[in-house]
């Protein structure tokens, strides 16, 4: 439940909203105009802001942006009359999370924006939360990954290798960077080495570095990833890709602590903690002889599997929220956000590509978007083409091709016509966000 504000001149309507969400479970203050909002904002903390547009002395605008300035954690929900819808589309582009058209005939409408909002607020705390960490965001809140979380957390301040299972994209190697920081070795190098992304002779030198001469084109001594990542933490990613010869030196590495470079005779300390990573079922390989069964005794201490994104769903408007923010950060756009609808949108995806596929679609959305919110419409998933190819429509038994937009109009007064009016039911149904809704209505001339 949240504390909520309702700021509105109009007794009656604040009385209203004020009991539909206390029947709710909700705490519940009302204010009279803008000025009387502000100082009980002042005054202690609210998630959800309810406010009209048109007050006396303040308005719901410039509360808006009082509180985008000072308090842009909260989130504020826009009261307009039919004849200011416009200006609500405005105050969405200021920051506020949606608006509800007076007079209010649904409570359950009401009730079910303001429980949307209030997740938001708490998704938000807990990303930026997350964000300030000295170690990267593991959990978001299902009880898979706090399991896992909890599990990473004891291995960290020991010296015990740690092997990380699970399918591509599941942030195994966010998990590895997790544990060093919560280790002892928190102050020393993170380097990682992808066991895959190479072949076998350059995986080696890669590794242990090499001496002048030691092959054709070592014009230098070379130090490998392992020296550089002495009194820290060393990362081997898709550690089941290893060719039997490393694995054999690796093996070395690991019970004598020791190795030397290629091409080298003297012996040099491997001062590291181990983390490894793989999809493969290395007790499989182990079985079939592909991988080696004492390396994989070594490797396995601390073995950890990360569940897959589409088993943890409801970690994904949170995870969204922070992966949005990064790539949010990288373009310059800190106020990019999510609509509600894109979010359902998102968690109602099978993500075969995990957190990297959710993270890649985000960036696609970011790049398409014209304005601060992603909608359904801006979120390509993989396999979909960002501009798709012009098909030609050819006539059908029932009569010739008609035009798009003809077609597009009857979807929508049909689906307002299924919707009773409600033109948020029906932009759901339809799959488009409310203003896209609104701004199609007045391009056809529907009211």
């Amino acid at each position: 439940m949240a504390n909520v504000l309702v700021v509105d001149d109009e007794e009656g309507i604040r009385s209203f909203v004020a009991e539909a969400l206390l029947d709710e479970g909700h705490q519940v203050q009302q204010a009279a105009d803008g000025e009387q909002a502000w100082r009980l904002l002042a005054e202690r903390g609210f998630e959800v802001v309810l406010t009209d547009l048109k007050m006396p002395n303040l308005d719901g605008m410039g509360l808006l942006q009082r509180l985008r300035d000072a308090q842009p954690e909260v989130e504020v929900i826009v009261l307009t009359a039919h004849g200011t819808v416009e200006t609500a589309l405005q105050a969405m582009k200021l920051g506020a999370f949606d608006f509800l058209q007076k007079p209010i005939s649904s409570p359950a409408e009401l009730r079910m924006l303001v429980a949307r909002a209030a997740e938001r607020h708490r998704l938000r705390g807990f990303a930026e939360v997350a964000r300030r960490d000295k170690a990267p965001p593991l959990s978001y809140g299902s009880a898979a990954m706090l399991a896992v979380e909890s599990a990473l957390r004891k291995a960290a301040p020991t010296e015990a290798t740690v092997l990380l299972l699970g399918e591509s994209g599941t942030g195994k190697e966010v998990a590895a960077q997790a544990v060093h920081a919560w280790s002892r070795r928190a102050e020393g190098p993170f380097v990682a080495i992808n066991c895959a992304a190479l072949s076998t002779s350059l995986l080696e030198s890669e590794l242990f570095g090499h001496e002048k001469g030691a092959f054709t084109g070592a014009t230098a001594r070379r130090r490998g990833r392992l020296e550089l990542a002495q009194r820290g933490t060393f990362f081997l990613d898709e550690v089941g890709e290893l060719a039997p010869p490393l694995q054999a030196k690796l093996l070395r590495v690991l019970q004598e602590r020791s190795f030397e470079r290629v091409g080298g005779t003297q012996t040099l300390q491997a001062d590291v903690r181990w983390i490894a990573a793989t999809n493969r079922d290395l007790a499989k390989m182990v079985r079939e002889g592909t991988f080696r069964e004492d390396l994989y005794h070594r490797i396995a201490v601390f073995p950890v599997q990360l569940p897959p994104l589409r088993e943890r769903t409801e970690d994904i408007p949170a995870l969204a929220e922070a992966l949005l923010h990064r790539v949010a950060a990288s373009l310059g756009r800190p106020r990019l956000q999510l609509h509600p609808t894109a979010v359902t949108a998102l968690t109602r995806a099978s993500w075969p590509g995990n957190v990297r596929e959710l993270a890649n679609t985000l960036e696609r959305a970011a790049i398409l978007t014209d304005g601060e919110t992603i909608e359904p419409e801006h979120l390509v998933m993989p396999g979909m083409a960002i501009v798709p190819p012009i098909a030609t429509v050819a006539p059908t038994p029932s009569g010739p091709a008609r035009p798009l937009a003809e077609m597009e109009r009857e979807a929508i007064e049909q689906a307002l016509v299924e919707c009773d009016g409600n033109r948020r039911r029906a932009a759901e149904v339809l799959g488009i966000g409310v203003r896209t809704l609104y701004d199609k209505l007045k391009r056809y001339g529907l009211r």
